[in-house]
């Protein structure tokens, strides 16, 4: 399992229901924070090792309603 981070910048007034398509409609999505910055929302993905990134950014979430720019970081080690 491998964890990635997808930035999300939405249309205007519209982060709130980005963030709810985004936790009800896509398996892969586990929580959906509001940020401050260049973005609106950080969505927080698990993705099986052999599940492509470029794919899944592509299918599963820039297909959303309002969804104008994302920016993906890709992770490699967790520490606890």
């Amino acid at each position: 399992m491998k964890t990635i981070f997808v930035m999300v910048k939405c249309e205007l007034s519209r982060a709130y229901d980005v963030a709810s398509q985004a936790v009800e409609q896509v398996e892969n999505v586990s929580e959906v924070y509001s940020i401050s910055g260049k973005y609106d929302l950080m969505m927080k993905c698990y993705l099986d090792d052999d599940q492509d990134i470029g794919h899944f950014v592509n299918e599963q979430i820039q297909t959303l309603d309002h969804i104008k720019d994302t920016f993906t970081m890709i992770t490699f080690k967790a520490f606890t």
